[in-house]
């Protein structure tokens, strides 16, 4: 029997992949890693509460990894490793991920899956090119408020905003429309797979500086590339 767990960010792409998945197999259940020091989505900066929301909404039983403050890459690999065959012992077979176009990366999920003998799958891997993309997980469904801004493309005022298509024409230039090169962050509070939308309130905007110790190691929270963009922007959710 085959058992698939979704790497789940909480954000439009995993919720358009969980959707695509759904129509080939069942997931079994989600992944998320989140900070331990903050109790806050990897990347996204979401409290573990909100994503327990989504879980409960989903149906889906969720596995959370707690990545430690100041975790190097090798750190995170052996820490993914112990998960992955955590999960393998509990009958996991399969580990999904919600990836579009980048190669380095899929290459880079498929050698960490391979290290424990778990099958990869992509079920969005270059469906189309990403406007085309953007456009049919906003016409799927799925509802998204932007959490995360790198602020080497975007002012802080669009933090807070719905993931629709007024937020795509304003985009300025050179971000991709689904985000894909981390210029931007979602999270999902409302989708057709769904049982029941997710009642948020905005909070604070929240402004963080990166200064990586060093440039091989270090892994800022919001997925900073080597280039090392060092300013983002975060808007808080609650339960409303």
């Amino acid at each position: 029997m085959n058992t698939t767990w979704l790497h789940w960010s909480g954000g439009k792409d995993s919720a358009y992949a969980l959707t695509q998945l759904s129509k080939e197999k069942t997931p079994y259940g989600l992944v998320t890693s989140l900070s331990e020091e903050f109790r806050r989505v990897s990347m996204h900066g979401v409290r573990e509460e909100l994503l327990e929301a989504q879980a409960q909404a989903l149906g889906l039983p969720l596995h959370k990894m707690f990545i430690p403050r100041d975790c190097s890459m090798q750190d995170y690999d052996q820490l993914l490793s112990s998960e992955m065959e955590l999960l393998k012992s509990k009958g996991a077979t399969h580990c999904a991920f919600g990836d579009i176009f980048l190669e380095d990366l899929r290459i880079y999920r498929q050698k960490q899956m391979d290290s424990v003998q778990l099958e990869t799958t992509f079920p969005i891997w270059k469906e189309a090119n990403t406007a085309i993309m953007a456009k049919r997980i906003i016409d799927s469904g799925i509802k998204a408020i932007i959490v995360c801004l790198n602020g080497k493309h975007f002012p802080k005022s669009f933090l807070g905003r719905k993931y629709d298509i007024n937020f795509l024409n304003d985009l300025p230039p050179g971000v991709d429309p689904c985000g894909e090169n981390g210029e931007f962050h979602t999270f999902v509070y409302d989708a057709p797979i769904f049982n029941s939308s997710i009642p948020i309130e905005l909070g604070e905007k929240i402004d963080k500086l990166y200064t990586p110790a060093s440039q091989e190691d270090d892994e800022p929270e919001c997925g900073a590339t080597p280039a090392w963009d060092t300013q983002f922007y975060f808007q808080d959710l609650y339960l409303a």
